[in-house]
């Protein structure tokens, strides 16, 4: 069961509270792992289990996703808040400077924590952000494809469409190389926590503008792309690397956009190579 913490924030509106769900496990250094846009911790199941033997994971719904309430009114979900805002809930978790993980938007906001040196090092799956202005178009065109899809089947359909290998396929292939090998109920839950999700299009909304170009000097950074991802193709990972040039670039092979469950044991591996 997820625990929540609460915390307080600097707004508009003066100092205003904050609660994030969370989930954590093993000793260690710390990692903090961060979802992307539409996902919740959940997508960090597969590998949680190898991490927690070498590390402190925490894995956390961002703000407006999973069980995590939206931001309040006012506060905005632009990449420099969201990340100040994971700044502040470094604190109220007392983990100093964590390593840190995303996975596409959570890959972005991993490196603006890098960035803003909140962090030791940074490992970022498909990191949102280095796309062309066609190639982001594309992307949110297929995000919001997926949440209208999600919204409009009804449970029982979810539910139903899960039981089978075609069914989880039809529900979540968009980013995964391998849905077969998702869960039934991990299925379901995925497709309701991007349903539900209350930050999704101020999510979205905040991106139509964002390209990372600053580089991540004196943090390590690791980036690693699914040679199967449909969402953000893998030739933005070189449009990183020459953004990051000390980056490590790793091929993720038969991978796609959330590479954890197509090949958890590469996944766990690069990540604790990363957060030496």
């Amino acid at each position: 069961m997820a625990e929540k913490i609460s915390f307080s924030i600097e707004s508009p509106r003066g100092s205003q509270a904050l609660s994030v769900s969370y989930e954590r496990a093993g000793k260690g250094e710390p990692l903090l792992l961060l979802h992307g846009i539409g996902h919740h911790w959940q997508a960090w199941e597969p590998v949680m289990g190898i991490l927690a033997a070498e590390r402190d994971v925490i894995a956390i719904d961002l703000p407006g996703f999973g069980t995590s309430p939206a931001l309040p009114d006012g506060v905005s979900y632009d990449l420099t808040t969201v990340g100040s805002i994971l700044g502040v809930l470094c604190e109220a978790l007392a983990i100093e400077r964590p390593h840190v993980v995303g996975n596409s938007l959570g890959g972005l906001l991993a490196l603006e924590l890098g960035r803003e040196k909140l962090v030791r090092s940074v490992t970022a799956l498909s990191p949102a952000g280095f796309w062309s202005p066609g190639e982001r178009q594309y992307a949110f065109g297929v995000l919001l494809t997926m949440r209208r899809a999600a919204r409009a089947m009804p449970l029982p359909l979810i539910e139903g469409l899960s039981r089978s290998a075609a069914g989880r396929a039809a529900l979540i292939s968009t980013i995964y190389a391998r849905p077969g090998r998702r869960s039934p109920d991990a299925a379901v839950a995925e497709t309701l926590a991007l349903r539900e999700a209350t930050g999704f299009h101020q999510t979205l909304a905040a991106g139509r503008d964002v390209l990372f170009t600053d580089d991540v000097p004196d943090v390590p950074v690791t980036i690693g792309w699914g040679t199967r991802d449909r969402l953000l193709l893998r030739r933005q990972g070189i449009r990183a690397k020459h953004v990051i040039p000390s980056a490590r670039l790793v091929r993720l092979p038969g991978c796609g956009h959330v590479p954890m469950n197509d090949d958890p044991a590469l996944v766990a591996r690069v990540i604790l190579d990363g957060s030496r």
